[in-house]
């Protein structure tokens, strides 16, 4: 069985971040549970203040994006990330769009090629190594807080469209949870000062999605980009003209390439 060490975990956010007040946030650990998302809700529930991280060594009832179910096991990093908002509840897709491009930035800094394919999911070498699942409490149409739910495969089993991190420069999961947490704390402080208008080409210059062939409706198209929205763009080929259209997360299916490698 994977352990975790918290001592490791806060010496190596330690070296990551030069910005101390990143590192106020308070941190619980588990060995199984049945979601680090549902978790940290009730742990803020009951009065724990944000950022809060939970991190669990396996879940029995990980969830992806749209419901689906997300493989656990002991050897990957199962984490959530709780932190206060304010922002309109119409650019919650701003959360995820930053929170995919700080990850697989603080990632990229290991030498792991790691892309984004649209909307949150992590990818190196055409296969998934991890997802995320942003959730949301909204108040008058404003969000208040957030938690954000990362999974990414260190070194458990994967399936054919997976991959995990054996062989590259990342030797535990300590040191993965604390990249995972100052990537996500680092691109929303970014978020925060520059805004979604200017991070938006740092995301599109490691979404793996651009120049994908898709067919929308039996249309034949190409993803060309997403919007400040989160919508994906895709130029629609008829004869003789072309449009584009920009379609919502979970309207289409980018799927993965079987033995891709």
């Amino acid at each position: 069985m994977v352990g975790f060490n918290r001592q490791e975990f806060t010496k190596t956010f330690l070296n990551l971040s030069k910005n101390k007040e990143l590192l106020s946030f308070s941190f619980h650990l588990f060995d199984t549970i049945p979601s680090t998302n549902e978790k940290l809700w009730k742990l803020l529930g009951s009065g724990v203040k944000t950022p809060t991280v939970v991190i669990a060594l396996s879940q029995t009832a990980g969830r992806g994006q749209w419901g689906r179910k997300w493989e656990s096991k002991s050897g990957g990093l199962y984490l959530s990330l709780g932190i206060s908002v304010n922002m309109p509840a119409e650019f919650s897709s701003h959360l995820t769009l930053c929170t995919a491009w700080g990850i697989a930035t603080a990632l990229r800094n290991y030498s792991i090629p790691v892309g984004i394919k649209w909307p949150n999911d992590l990818i190196v070498a055409g296969k998934k190594l991890g997802g995320i699942k942003s959730e949301t409490r909204v108040q008058s149409d404003t969000i208040t807080e957030a938690v954000i739910g990362v999974g990414i495969n260190w070194k458990n089993t994967v399936p054919e469209i997976g991959i995990n991190l054996v062989g590259y420069k990342i030797n535990s999961l300590e040191k993965l949870g604390a990249i995972t947490v100052y990537g996500i704390l680092s691109a929303y402080q970014s978020y925060l000062e520059i805004g979604i208008e200017k991070l938006l080409p740092e995301y599109l210059q490691l979404l793996d999605s651009k120049g994908r062939n898709v067919m929308v409706a039996g249309c034949p198209g190409e993803v060309v980009g997403v919007t400040v929205k989160g919508l994906l763009r895709v130029r629609l080929q008829s004869k003789g003209a072309s449009t584009e259209i920009c379609l919502p997360p979970g309207s289409i299916s980018l799927g993965y390439e079987t033995g891709k490698g």
